[in-house]
């Protein structure tokens, strides 16, 4: 399995993610930066969290109009795995690969904590190693997380089964419906605020993201094993 980790300026988490694909899956990862198009030889494309230009007039809004974005786009045609973390949640909201709108904490105030996640669907290709309705813990840290969509967004996304993961308890950013997750209508494209990359072992305080990472490749292995089969 190829995995792409695209970099823009003001990216931080490309080395979490990094660390987090090669001793959980020990897939081939490379670094891709914003101005490359090309996009054709990875199976996953993961954007990490950060402050993508500064975070300049919306959080990811010009991360979203890159050169690579266009070949996000076209990865995501062709049925492959994209994955926004925090920031890179942002941009493909800016660039409507996702439904909604990323507002600022309803605290005004960046947070990081940890928070408790309940998995809403255990059936997308990002989460069929956890149970439905698993609790798990991962940190977020946002300025910017408060998850919002009209009433018809909202009813869409509970009809398609497309909320995968909702705050449990404490909404730490205000989210509409307790939102921290969510994917597209396809499933192959999962946006969230938490950050999975950075709780992949008991020592970091949680191992509950490994298992994103180990049903992305659970899901590539039963697909790529039916293509040649």
């Amino acid at each position: 399995m190829n995995i792409a980790i695209l970099i823009f300026p003001g990216t931080t988490g490309d080395v979490d993610c990094h660390h987090a694909l090669q001793d959980t899956l020990q897939a081939s990862v490379e670094y891709v930066r914003h101005t490359d198009t090309n996009l054709s030889k990875f199976d996953c494309i993961v954007i990490p969290g950060g402050a993508s230009y500064g975070d300049y007039l919306r959080p990811g809004a010009i991360a979203s109009k890159t050169p690579v974005m266009e070949s996000v786009v076209a990865a995501v045609k062709a049925g492959k795995y994209v994955l926004g973390i925090g920031n890179g949640f942002q941009i493909l909201l800016e660039a409507g690969l996702l439904p909604g709108a990323m507002l600022f904490n309803h605290t005004l105030k960046f947070n990081a904590q940890s928070v408790t996640l309940h998995v809403e669907n255990n059936r997308n290709p990002f989460t069929i190693d956890y149970s439905e309705k698993q609790s798990i813990e991962l940190p977020i840290a946002h300025g910017a997380g408060n998850y919002y969509g009209c009433d018809q967004t909202i009813a869409q996304l509970q009809a398609n089964d497309q909320i995968i993961f909702r705050y449990a308890s404490e909404n730490p950013n205000g989210s509409k419906d307790n939102i921290a997750g969510i994917c597209n209508e396809q499933g192959n494209v999962l946006g969230m605020m938490p950050h999975p990359e950075r709780a992949i072992t008991s020592l970091l305080g949680s191992a509950d993201g490994r298992q994103l990472f180990t049903s992305i490749l659970k899901t590539w292995r039963e697909k790529h094993d039916a293509a040649i089969s």
